[in-house]
């Protein structure tokens, strides 16, 4: 072994004799060695019995777990609160979540990280923003003071990606943390964390080509503004393109000032019936499932049928099996979504939050096209 490999583990296990135990990332930090390098320090000291490794900390050995003890068959002792042993999965880890709400789109996303958590052992923790301006940071934070090993982040962000000044905090926080159903684009400090997100554009794009097969020349896309309306606009916009359809009226510009919920349903109302009765348009893709089951009614009432005079695909999926006819939906892998973005993050803490344990992420789920009669 060469000297400075000598002089640096006897740094290290000087100062976790002195300190009992400390963490991986922090005594990287300490030592300004990389995570990798103190990480192979680590896995020789321990397998010389020097000293314990527990998720993200490092403690000295008691004297009586030395190797004549663990000869005989001694208790090694027990990982610290809030630790867990690697070959035991990750008891005892905490997953924080921040989201907008658990109801709704989130029910099945929340879900499914619960169960990508527990399954390992650890358990989900979930602070809620109802989507308050600078309450996603308030409740990282919490989470945080409360002992949350890693963060799934679903951020305030309502183009669904940050603006140039908005969210590089998510990028400096001090454990691994996953971005669920938010992009930030590239240059964003926010980009470099690990992701995953529903490609609510394909699912667009989908319904497009779905319906131009069925004859469908002009098509509507009714979406109020939400995190996901740039994504379904640009698969939108990119399938009618790429099939030669002809352009559906433009949505109609945002009024100056705030809107009620009552003002922008209506807004809805008025472009659809618009779109088919001047505009040519025979057929929609709608977002969401409620606005949808709301409208149609009004539509007759206004004179448009569904389906006769406009076809309706609706976007999220939650509720339009149960309208009183049927909608056909695209449905984001919402529970996935929750499951693999809390996987991708387990894995992580398990190999002691280490950035450069394996590259960053991208994952992008494709939604499913479900046609009802």
């Amino acid at each position: 072994m060469r000297p400075h490999v000598d002089q640096r583990q006897a740094r290290v296990l000087t100062l976790v004799r002195a300190r009992g135990s400390v963490r991986v990332a922090d005594l990287a930090r300490e030592l300004g060695i990389s995570p990798v390098t103190l990480r192979r320090d680590i896995e020789a000291m321990t397998a010389r019995g020097e000293i314990q490794r527990m998720h993200g900390v490092i403690s000295r050995v008691d004297p009586a777990q030395g190797p004549a003890a663990r000869r005989t068959g001694a208790q090694a002792p027990a990982p610290a609160r809030g630790a867990a042993d690697h070959t035991g999965g990750g008891e005892g880890l905490v997953v924080g979540m921040v989201v907008p709400t658990t109801e709704y789109y989130y029910a099945d996303v929340v879900r499914g990280a619960r169960e990508a958590v527990e399954v390992r052992g650890a358990r989900l923790t979930v602070g809620l923003t109802r989507y308050l301006p600078g309450e996603d940071r308030t409740q990282a934070d919490r989470l945080l003071s409360t002992g949350a090993h890693g963060l799934l982040l679903t951020p305030n962000w309502e183009a669904g990606s940050p603006g140039p000044e908005e969210g590089a905090w998510a990028a400096e926080l001090p454990v691994p943390t996953v971005l669920v159903e938010r992009w930030a684009p590239p240059g964003h400090p926010a980009a470099a964390l690990d992701r995953v997100a529903s490609d609510h554009a394909h699912g667009a794009a989908r319904a497009v080509q779905h319906l131009a097969g069925l004859g469908h020349r002009r098509i509507a896309l009714a979406s109020r503004t939400t995190p996901t309306t740039a994504r379904l606009r640009a698969g939108y916009e990119a399938a009618v393109a790429a099939l030669g359809l002809e352009q559906a009226p433009p949505w109609p510009a945002a009024e100056p000032g705030a809107s009620s919920e009552a003002d922008l349903f209506a807004r809805t109302l008025e472009y659809l019936c618009g779109a088919v009765t001047e505009g040519g348009v025979t057929a929609a893709l709608i977002h969401s499932d409620t606005d949808a089951i709301m409208l149609i009614p009004r539509l007759t009432a206004r004179g448009v049928r569904v389906p006769e005079d406009l076809a309706v695909i609706t976007y999220d999926d939650e509720v339009a099996g149960m309208a009183d006819v049927p909608l056909s939906a695209v449905a984001p892998a919402k529970h996935e979504v929750g499951a693999r973005a809390a996987g991708l993050l387990m894995d992580r803490l398990l190999a002691d939050g280490d950035p450069e344990a394996g590259p960053r992420q991208h994952l992008e789920l494709l939604p499913r096209l479900t046609i009802r009669p």
